[in-house]
């Protein structure tokens, strides 16, 4: 157990880490939609949004964060289970990269409208990047920080004979670090452990079916 708990806690504090140094090199030394291009089809592009992953928004700021927070909790939970039930260690690392990555952005909600200047948009010619300022002193409050965003990652355009999305770019989304664990992490467990994963969620709707049980009696 000792193995897989720290293997867990060393995903989870690298990738927050790795992920919070991405985005601070970013906003300290690029103005908004400043865009750094490394391929034809690799961009370093800086956006921010107030909604979900990949540039989405359609709920606030505060709703958004206060439902991470309620997710972070309920997988930290399943996390410590399956720790304790020794699950296999690659279904613990999927796990703790849901976890990270949506603990890296719930840090942008609630901490960079403290701590930051409001990011200039690009091209006046006078727009500096952000900067740090004294706690409190930000461009927002506290859970209504913007989601530092980079990664852009335009591989075609779709020609202009193809309905509906003729001359679009195809996965034209923004995303961070963050969001690339959550989603990667994701992907993992569905593909390679699909087969625990129905085995894990069998086992708790038979236990939630026995509480019930025993409660109507």
């Amino acid at each position: 157990m000792k193995l897989r708990s720290t293997i867990a806690t060393l995903i989870i504090l690298l990738i927050i880490l790795a992920d919070q140094i991405i985005k601070i090199s970013v906003k300290i030394s690029m103005c908004l939609y400043d865009k750094i291009h490394v391929t034809d089809w690799f961009y370093i592009f800086f956006t921010e949004n107030k909604g979900m992953a990949f540039g989405m928004s359609f709920i606030s700021t505060l709703w958004l964060t206060l439902f991470r927070l309620g997710a972070i909790a309920f997988f930290v939970y399943v996390l410590v289970k399956q720790i304790r039930r020794q699950a296999p260690i690659g279904f613990l690392v999927c796990l703790s990269m849901i976890i990270a990555g949506a603990f890296g952005n719930i840090i942008d909600n609630s901490l960079y409208g403290l701590i930051f200047t409001e990011s200039a948009p690009i091209p006046p010619p006078f727009a500096q990047p952000a900067h740090f300022v004294e706690f409190g002193q930000g461009y927002g409050s506290f859970l209504r920080g913007h989601v530092v965003d980079m990664f852009y990652f335009p591989l075609f355009r779709w020609p202009d004979w193809m309905p509906l999305v003729a001359g679009q770019t195809f996965f034209g989304a923004v995303f961070n670090f963050a969001d690339a664990a959550i989603s990667c992490g994701a992907a993992a467990m569905l593909l390679f452990y699909h087969k625990y994963l129905s085995f894990v969620l069998s086992s708790s709707k038979r236990a939630q079916d026995a509480t019930d049980k025993t409660l109507s009696k």
